[in-house]
């Protein structure tokens, strides 16, 4: 191709990817914040965890072992850990154990 060649198509570099990047922990203030929540889970209460500045892979450790220390079921959503139930005072003791600021947000 020569340089005053108006080109219109061409398939000479093939599908071009966007740069994957890796994902980041989400940035907070420092504060953990756990609050129960019920909406959009059909009346069925779970405590959440925010603000928890880590990797995915360790808050998924942390959310097992917070789990654990429940005895109940739960996820990670988001960098949000959901646990089942109202546990709320078991994980604020847990993690401020742990060196962590918590506060207990919501009703």
């Amino acid at each position: 191709m020569s340089k005053n060649s108006r080109l219109v198509y061409s398939t000479d570099t093939g599908r071009i990817k966007p740069a994957e990047t890796a994902p980041t922990a989400p940035a907070g203030d420092g504060t953990v914040r756990i609050r129960r929540e019920t909406k959009g889970r059909k009346g069925k209460g779970v405590t959440t965890v925010s603000g928890i500045e880590l990797p995915a892979a360790e808050l998924k450790t942390l959310a097992k072992q917070l789990k654990q220390l429940c005895g109940t079921g739960g996820s990670v959503k988001d960098g949000v850990i959901e646990i089942q139930g109202d546990h709320r005072q078991t994980l604020k003791a847990a993690l401020e154990q742990r060196g962590m600021s918590v506060k207990l947000a919501g009703g």
